[in-house]
């Protein structure tokens, strides 16, 4: 099967290339690292025949879409739109990567029909990005499939999230302070959220929207002391006790739906990710601080 790969250099696309490849899939890498930016017709309506279309090139960073507000709108919209429109030329199926899009929960779990919210410029991008994928299939009987991944994590990850973060500072022993202790998340680990990739890529599912996450929350302490227990160096993590604007408490996925449709469902807990990603980074720095190996 011939695949094209938005955002094939980044953090979710360098793992999902690697499983494609693994499982011998024909791979169209389209990246802006080797020369590919999607969000330009005239680079996207030349490109060669696909099966299947992954799109995951967007800009991802919610602090800084308040910061560059035009160009995660300029990014994730037009982008969106070429690769919809390239995918119509060939009836490709298409699975779009949106993102946590429900702001603060009506109710807990949340499930896909939950009300949309646009409570950051990123989340409301990718709303109408989701608006544009849903009208493609019913004006051209596009096949697609939305995810809808809540907190990702694992190695490689941007070092401005909350795990790779607290990691890199207890690695070189350094105390740091965090805004708030209580919000809780759902965790999704890289490997899981690939082989969910791998199974709507192998099936003929197709116009159907799907949370991806575990169905547990924890607090951000709570994921800083799995950290800290995983062999590290003790170090001081203080909280000021301060929300974010817009944050929302807690969030829990409804993944029911990507069990009983997907045959899919997460097979690897937050402590055994957590435990993962550090002995990645153990292993992958060469960190002699006298640190234990996992």
């Amino acid at each position: 099967m011939k695949i094209a790969l938005t955002g094939s250099s980044g953090f979710i696309g360098s793992y999902l290339l690697k499983k494609l490849n693994e499982l011998n899939h024909n791979v169209l890498t389209l990246d802006r690292t080797n020369g590919f930016d999607v969000s330009n017709w005239n680079v996207v309506k030349d490109l060669p025949k696909f099966d299947v279309c992954i799109h995951l090139a967007a800009k991802s960073f919610v602090p800084d879409s308040y910061k560059n507000v035009r160009d995660f709108y300029d990014l994730n919209i037009i982008a969106t739109l070429n690769m919809l429109e390239i995918s119509k030329k060939y009836n490709a199926k298409m699975i779009f990567t949106s993102s946590y899009v429900y702001g603060k929960p009506q109710y807990l779990p949340i499930d896909e029909k939950h009300k949309l919210s646009g409570f950051n410029p990123y989340a409301h991008s990718k709303i109408i990005c989701e608006q544009l994928c849903e009208k493609y299939s019913i004006f051209f009987g596009l096949p697609i499939i939305i995810f809808r991944p809540f907190n990702i994590y694992g190695y490689g990850q941007a070092k401005n999230f909350l795990i790779p973060e607290a990691i890199e500072k207890i690695l070189k022993g350094s105390s740091f302070e965090l805004l708030d202790s209580s919000p809780k998340r759902d965790m999704i680990y890289i490997d899981d959220l690939v082989k969910a990739f791998v199974v709507v890529v192998e099936s003929n599912m197709k116009n159907e929207v799907f949370n991806i996450g575990s169905g547990i929350s924890y607090s951000v302490d709570q994921i800083v002391q799995m950290i800290l227990n995983c062999n590290l160096k003790k170090i001081k993590v203080t909280y000021k006790n301060e929300a974010r604007s817009n944050e929302v408490d807690n969030v829990i996925a409804d993944i029911s739906k990507a069990k009983n449709l997907l045959g899919w469902e997460p097979k690897i807990s937050l402590e055994e990710g957590i435990r993962k990603t550090v002995s990645s980074y153990l292993n992958n720095n060469n960190n002699n601080m006298g640190i234990a190996s996992l």
